[in-house]
């Protein structure tokens, strides 16, 4: 196995997302890099700091420059940064020195790094809203769909109380309406440049250098900060605090598929299932599994990320090298836990008969928790509970169903539709209907 699950041979079409791991690369880091120093130049010369045909000679090669990653390794082995490393090889590649001298002028290599990063991060959020979004709306559609489908509620494992398919289905999707609207947040923080100098200062630039940072940030279409973030890690930590969370509440849809597939329950049909080894008969919940791993993977990565929020002094090399080692690799379990939730969210099938079957199960008992609110309109609430808490117990030890004891020991109390799951459903269509109502209101 590599090193990294994400760039293995064997385990890419378990893991791998395709489009997103385009932007994890050295030579994406690398293109990136020069698009911001070719935006620098251009920046710098509208403010008269460098010369108006030495920007555009080196914003031309910055378009046109082609550098080896494995090149910069030894250098970069060195001094920790890429930076040094390509300038050197951008000035050789220019042969211009004349123009070449005004490339990366007053800048430090955090400025370049830190904002090729923010524009690649910056394609990973769209493609995360985009999947999204689809995952929402196939979740509001499946909801409308299913609103009133019964099915047992479960809590600690346990049968509880009815619901509907549609109203899980909304517990799915709901938080994620509300991470659609959390991302504009991280955008706005996230989505800046870096243009702060050696010690966050901008001297080299004497007087020129918010203009510069202003006209860096029209150029790559980004927002200017007003001031040095170098230091401040909040808008990465708050990205890896929303993968984070993202991937969690995905891990609970997929958690609870993977228990509704169970041997026993067979409540829903997946898109797509494992085969075994061994086993010929074995349909194994694969896309599930792989999603409540990627969500324990990235909650643990997010604890390095957090701590890195700690940069020492005006910059910090270890906190700040902590978060290239965790990081993308957060981006890429995203990225991959959205298609399969899109996959899940589109072609998931409930069986209705399995369902019921859950509930009918011939005890009845699963309606308990009704008869003692049945009973308590003739009998107090304490009495009523303890009444029906017995007859759960004699049901449990002569196999008798519930609903026929109670019509035994309560002749006199209406007890007409109580043991039907359409009339023990509560709000669940309605919360249903709900989400489907907002799901397909989320769009950009």
């Amino acid at each position: 196995m590599s090193a990294s699950i994400y760039d293995s041979a064997m385990f890419r079409d378990l893991f791998l997302d395709r489009e997103m791991a385009t932007l994890f690369t050295d030579t994406a880091e690398l293109r990136a890099m020069l698009l911001v120093w070719g935006a620098l130049a251009q920046a710098q010369a509208a403010e008269g700091l460098i010369p108006e045909v030495s920007a555009k000679a080196i914003q031309r090669a910055a378009m046109e420059i082609q550098v080896d990653p494995a090149a910069l390794a030894k250098a970069t082995g060195q001094n920790a940064v890429v930076v040094p490393a390509l300038v050197t090889t951008f000035r050789e590649e220019l042969k211009a020195p004349e123009h070449a001298q005004w490339l990366h002028y007053g800048a430090t290599s955090q400025d370049i790094m830190e904002t090729g990063l923010v524009l690649r991060l910056r394609q990973v959020l769209a493609l995360y809203e985009t999947r999204l979004i689809a995952t929402i709306n196939a979740l509001g559609r499946q909801a409308e769909a299913h609103a009133d489908l019964p099915m047992a509620g479960r809590t600690y494992g346990q049968v509880a109380t009815p619901t509907t398919f549609g109203a899980v289905l909304a517990s799915w999707g709901s938080p994620l309406i509300e991470l659609v609207d959390q991302l504009a947040v991280v955008k706005a923080n996230l989505l800046k440049v870096s243009l702060s100098g050696a010690a966050g200062t901008l001297s080299a630039m004497e007087d020129k250098g918010p203009a510069v940072r202003a006209g860096l940030a029209k150029g790559l279409g980004l927002s200017d900060p007003g001031q040095s973030w170098h230091s401040a890690r909040h808008p990465i930590a708050g990205l890896a605090a929303w993968i984070t969370l993202v991937t969690g509440t995905l891990a609970k849809m997929a958690e609870d598929l993977g228990l509704m597939t169970q041997t026993g329950l067979g409540e829903v049909r997946l898109p797509s299932a494992g085969g075994s080894s061994t086993m010929p008969q074995k349909q194994n919940p694969v896309m599930p599994s792989v999603m409540v791993a990627i969500a324990s993977h990235v909650a643990g990565l997010n604890s390095v990320m957090q701590g890195a929020i700690v940069h020492r002094q005006q910059r910090d090399g270890a906190a700040w090298i902590s978060e290239w080692m965790s990081l993308p690799q957060m981006c890429l379990g995203l990225g991959r836990s959205l298609i399969l939730a899109q996959e899940l969210a589109e072609g998931i099938a409930p069986d209705p008969a399995a369902m019921l079957a859950q509930i009918d199960d011939g005890t009845g008992l699963i309606y308990a928790e009704a008869l003692s609110f049945r009973l308590a309109n003739t009998l107090p609430r304490p009495e009523a509970q303890s009444v029906v808490k017995a007859l759960c117990k004699e049901v449990l030890a002569s196999g008798r169903p519930l609903p026929e004891l109670a019509a035994a020991a309560y002749p006199e109390v209406d007890l007409s539709n109580l043991f039907a799951p359409a009339f023990q459903l509560g709000t669940a269509p309605a919360e249903a209907r709900a989400f489907a109502s907002a799901a397909s209101r989320v769009a950009k």
